[in-house]
């Protein structure tokens, strides 16, 4: 007997439509029905995975918990559900190839030709059901990357076919988003490019079994049906996502489309508990009416892909609402800082957040951003990097180690108060390599860290090669900068703060990768308390 139940997103026509989201909301009102979900990607690229794609090119490097440098998606599917995901949770087809020709490196296909079908496809489904190998899921919901009609996408779809066939129709369907375009000209909605969407669909064996139609207008009765009768659905598995403000608004606009009924009838399973989505609402109802607003100063060098920071844009959304406040972020490019020009730029915001980031490029800048906010006693956060150019710039002004930096950007410093760890020194090889995951952190009493955390042990995310250079913590200390958070196995350091400013922390980890709608991350709570004056 089939225990576990597949669920397929795929999307038609343009891109960039929020098959994530779709699939994010989907998860949720399951899981409200008393299901256990959860939500795997497969990316159509050839990197192996995202962690050395330029945020350019793909946004934001998600990190899992176990480490894994995953797509900004699985970002999406935290913040939905609550729950970690993992390695297993995003497949790209540099890894499927990478691992059918370890195989037959190795000898495992007996001397037989390897070929796209059977053996690519193989690893595919293999990579599907993997995190349903526990049985710890009663579905699995699966995003396809791409859309349908790209080359890259081909396999994918065809192992879905092939899955469908072998699982059999109410164990395995296919939720295919596509874009319903608005034509001004004529004042009409267009159902043309769905029906060729699904045509291409039809056309590589798969009927998609509910078509979700992105629009930004809503769609009558004639629509539904005419989209219904061409696409060969039902026309209650037509299903309307029109343009919202934000996007936690999806899953009570899909609860209202009975988008999960659908899905549970054509998957043979009862209905289960009514939606619980008492604490969402309240979300939505915070972040759509906030009390207050404040502004606070985003200093990367990617600001202008916003996606890159998309994480932290969440978190403050979250942070926000549990303070019943609005976040305005300001994207400023590093580059554009200088200890000259930074209080022209910097002044009037609430608070300032200097981004995580790698190389040389534009870090002067936020050395001079830190340095404004400790000069101005305006609430700073520093995540990864931005904790170490916080580090940098208070050993130039205030220790006067003049020069002071980290080896990373200058390996013959005489004051490397940020340096390379040491398990990394005799690394070469750049994917994957990097300190990823979790790891343990102790925090101090009496910090700003512990005010916000109300505890002393946690573990947070990390992805970085570099640390604070433990050589010069004393001096650090005694001079007003004090380590609050060190890892307790490796003394690490993990947090740094200013006691004596307004709220200044620095941490070498990434809270943003953790903070979710149910469960904000607590240092976001506490920054934007603190941007607030209270």
């Amino acid at each position: 007997m089939q225990s576990t139940k597949y669920i397929f997103v795929t999307g038609g026509v343009t891109s960039s439509l929020g098959k994530g989201i779709i699939a994010s909301s989907l998860a949720k009102l399951l899981q409200s029905r008393g299901y256990r979900v959860t939500i795997s990607k497969m990316d159509p690229y050839i990197n192996v995975d995202p962690g050395t794609l330029n945020p350019y090119e793909h946004g934001e490097c998600y990190v899992t918990e176990d480490g894994a440098e995953t797509d900004l998606d699985l970002g999406h599917y935290e913040r939905f559900l609550n729950i970690p995901t993992s390695q297993a949770n995003n497949v790209t087809t540099g890894k499927v190839y990478q691992t059918v020709i370890n195989k037959e490196r190795a000898g495992d296909y007996l001397g037989k030709t390897v070929q796209i079908i059977p053996h690519i496809t193989d690893e595919i489904k293999r990579g599907i059901k993997f995190v349903a190998r526990k049985n710890e899921f009663d579905i699995v919901i699966t995003e396809i990357g791409g859309t349908v009609g790209d080359i890259e996408s081909l396999p994918y779809i065809e192992s879905v076919r092939q899955l469908k066939w072998e699982l059999g129709p109410q164990n395995c369907i296919v939720v295919h988003l596509t874009l319903v375009p608005y034509l001004a000209a004529t004042g009409e909605l267009k159902t043309k490019p769905t029906q060729h969407s699904v045509k291409i669909l039809q056309e590589n064996g798969i009927q998609a079994d509910v078509l979700v139609l992105r629009t930004e207008r809503s769609l009558n009765d004639g629509i539904r049906e005419k989209v219904a009768l061409f696409c060969n659905v039902a026309k209650s598995s037509v299903i309307e996502s029109i343009n919202v403000s934000t996007i936690y608004q999806v899953p009570l606009l899909m609860l209202g489309e009975k988008l999960d009924e659908v899905v549970l009838t054509k998957l043979d399973l009862p209905l289960g508990n009514d939606p619980e989505l008492k604490v969402w609402r309240n979300f939505v109802e915070k972040l759509k009416h906030p009390k207050q607003k404040i502004k606070i100063g985003l200093i990367g060098k990617y600001v202008e892909l916003h996606d890159a920071y998309k994480s932290i844009s969440e978190s403050f959304i979250h942070g926000g609402a549990m303070n019943d406040c609005e976040v305005e972020l300001s994207y400023i490019h590093s580059e554009d800082i200088n200890d000259e020009n930074a209080r022209g730029k910097l002044k009037g915001l609430n608070g300032i957040l200097v981004a995580p980031g790698f190389g040389n490029r534009g870090i002067e800048g936020k050395i001079s951003a830190a340095r404004y906010a400790r000069e101005n006693n305006v609430p700073y956060l520093g995540i990864c990097l931005g904790m170490q150019c916080s580090v940098i710039e208070y050993a130039r002004n205030v220790l006067k180690m003049d020069k002071a930096d980290s080896t990373e950007m200058n390996e013959r410093t005489l004051f490397p108060v940020i340096d390379l760890m040491e398990d990394q020194k005799d690394i070469t090889e750049k994917g994957g390599t990097m300190r990823l995951g979790a790891y343990p952190c102790r925090i101090a009493k009496n910090s700003f860290t512990y005010k916000a955390y109300q505890r002393t042990d946690t573990s947070e995310r990390h992805r970085h090669r570099y640390e604070f250079n433990n050589k010069y913590l004393e001096e650090f200390e005694n001079s007003g900068m004090k380590a609050v958070g060190i890892n307790p196995e490796t003394s690490l350091v993990e947090i740094m703060e200013i006691p004596d400013h307004k709220w200044y922390v620095g941490v070498q980890f990434h809270p943003e990768y953790k903070s979710t709608v149910v469960s904000p991350h607590p240092l976001f709570v506490g920054f934007v308390k603190a941007a607030m004056g209270d």
